[in-house]
């Protein structure tokens, strides 16, 4: 059977940053295997491409580039922030304002975003709200371990999820994570 929109599809890989020598990022081993239903938006539409009309025991192996996978890093992505959004009680949160943690916040829009704190001065804390990714080249090497019928409920829970934004509490989903 092959990939196509709503198939269920198991498939195993190891991530590379770059290319086929670079820095590995991820692996997924079989007993671990990333399992999704292809075509409902959960993942990258770029790596989706380069997968459908595979089938079951096919290897792959391709490089997204920085802009079809999570984008170039954009300068004004990385931000100054006042110390005050991270004091408590009058006083900077030490164990939360810490070079390298990242930290959930919201925009001015009351949309969850997600920042990495570069930088602590005595004025702002410097955030990279890119995402971790961007900028990089993605290189993918796996094989595809199953392609079958998606169920009702895999499907229904495909496009009632919130597998492509922050947000993965089922609590507070309404599955509408554009």
């Amino acid at each position: 059977m092959k990939i196509e929109k709503n198939k269920m599809v198991s498939l195993i890989y190891e991530l590379r940053e770059g290319n086929s020598e670079g820095m590995v990022i991820e692996t997924l081993e079989e007993s671990k295997p990333m399992t999704f239903v292809f075509g409902t938006g959960g993942l990258l539409p770029s790596f989706e491409s380069k997968l459908f009309s595979l089938e079951t025991g096919d290897n792959f192996n391709f490089v997204l580039d920085a802009g079809s996978a999570y984008g170039d890093k954009r300068e004004d992505m990385i931000m100054n922030l006042p110390h005050s959004i991270f004091e408590n009680d009058g006083k900077v949160d030490e164990n939360i304002c810490k070079v390298g943690n990242v930290i959930p916040m919201m925009d001015t829009n009351g949309n969850r975003v997600t920042g990495t704190i570069i930088e602590i001065s005595d004025t702002y804390v410097r955030m990279d709200f890119n995402h971790p990714m961007a900028g990089a080249d993605l290189c993918f090497s796996g094989k595809i371990i199953e392609v079958r019928e998606a169920t009702d409920d895999e499907l229904y829970a495909s496009v009632n999820s919130c597998s492509s934004c922050s947000n993965k509490s089922s609590d507070s989903c309404s599955g509408n994570c554009s």
